[in-house]
Parts: structure tokens; C-alpha cells; sequence
């Protein structure tokens, strides 16, 4: 009766398929040690012709050795020529990655937007802050691009920020003309604003300054004020 492949004993490697494994097996049942070790090298010279690309790396024949003693379950005695991975390290389990698993508010915007959030929040009221919001602004809108393109507007990104940031920055005027400026650096086809790509940039700008406009603390009015003359 024929048997399959799924009804025999199961592979500890099964890339180096079955008959090499059936090597293995006749190489355990040898009892004279000389002629157990000339078939083990002969074992390792077939197993490094099923990877020729990586002869040449120096971990190469040691990793067929390793290969070997698992293969063998750590039974063949036979005189290794290098050091093998002991049977204890072979099985037991790495240890775990520590994640950070704190919940993020908006996930499509991830841990680092919000991060750089909170240490802009941080920072003194410069220019320098101003130009740091602008680059986390647009990146905030690229991805609220690509989660949802409906959703997309200068409302809900000026709205996210404000709650990210526990309503210490806002979509201030200045912020959004420098996104004006930078608009290059968003999708392409598509404005700070969301118009259609039939309409002047003009009419995109005016539009954002007066949804805009409402966000301007009175402390940056000041300073934009200051800025204009």
C-alpha cells in the first residue's frame, strides 16, 4: 500500500526533503565511529549542494553542521569540525519584544505625529515652532489623505491638533501660509484647502484665511500683526 508523505514521521527540516533525513537516519545505525564520520561528511557535502549561492559566505559550513545535529536530534557521534548550537538554545524561545501598547487617539496619524505633537507643545512661540507645526500639519494631512480623503479638511486637522496637543497649538495664520508655501510637498492634485483642482489658488487661499482666520489666539494675532507691517 502506497504511503504518503503526510503519514510518515514529520520533518525537523523538511527543506533538505526526505532522503537526506533517511541519510541521517542510516548514519545513526553505523557503529563503527570512522565509518560514521566519513558518512556524516559525506551527508554535508549533498545538503551544501541544495544552497550553492551561499558557499562562499564563511557561516555557510557551520550552519550545515548545526543542520545535521538537529536533523540527528543531537544523537550522532560524530567529531564536529566547529561548534554547534547546543540542543538547549536550539529550542528554547526568544525573548519577547517589549511594545508600547499606550493607545493612540487617532491611530492614522500614529505615535510619532503625536509625539512630535507634544514636544512642539513644548517649544517657545517662534518662528521656528511655526515652521516645525507647518511640516507636522501637512504630514497630518497626508495621512488623513490616505485614511479617509472625504474627511479631509483644514477644520479636522486644526481640530486634531488641538486635542493632541491638549489645545496648546492651534492652525494659527501664520502656520497655514507657510502650508500655502509648502504645498508642493503634499499628494499630488490635491490643495490645503480640498477645492477642486479647477479653481485659482487664489480662491483656495482666501477661502483657508477665512476658515483660518476664527483660529488665531490673541497672543499670535499680535505677533502676526507685527510680523505684516
Amino acid at each position: 500500500m502506497q504511503q504518503y508523505n503526510t503519514q510518515l514521521e514529520k520533518l525537523p527540516l523538511p527543506e533538505y526533503g526526505r532522503s537526506i533525513q533517511n541519510m541521517v537516519n542510516h548514519c545513526l545505525t553505523i557503529e563503527d565511529k570512522d565509518e560514521r564520520q566519513s558518512c556524516a561528511e559525506t551527508i554535508i557535502s549533498i545538503m551544501s549542494n541544495i544552497y550553492p549561492d551561499l558557499k562562499d559566505n564563511a557561516d555557510f559550513v557551520p550552519m550545515l553542521w548545526d543542520h545535521l545535529a538537529i536533523m540527528s536530534n543531537y544523537k550522532l557521534d560524530i567529531t564536529y569540525p566547529c561548534e554547534i548550537i547546543p540542543q538547549d538554545k536550539f529550542h528554547s524561545k526568544p525573548d519577547a519584544i517589549p511594545f508600547d501598547n499606550r493607545k493612540v487617539p487617532y491611530r492614522h496619524y500614529g505615535k510619532l505625529i503625536v509625539q512630535l505633537i507634544k514636544k512642539t507643545a513644548e517649544m517657545p512661540d517662534n518662528d521656528e515652532r511655526d515652521y516645525l507645526l507647518m511640516i507636522i500639519v501637512l504630514q497630518m494631512k497626508k495621512f488623513l489623505l490616505t485614511w479617509n480623503r472625504e474627511a479631509c479638511s483644514n477644520e479636522k486637522i486644526a481640530d486634531d491638533l488641538e486635542e493632541l496637543s491638549d489645545k496648546k497649538l492651534t492652525l494659527t495664520q501664520e502656520v497655514y501660509e507657510l502650508m500655502l508655501e509648502h504645498e508642493y510637498l503634499l499628494p499630488a492634485h490635491t490643495t490645503v484647502n480640498n477645492h477642486s483642482n479647477g479653481q485659482r489658488r487664489k480662491q483656495s487661499s482666501n477661502t483657508g484665511k477665512r476658515s483660518i482666520q476664527k483660529r488665531i489666539p490673541k497672543n499670535n494675532q499680535k505677533r502676526y500683526n507685527q510680523r505684516k507691517r
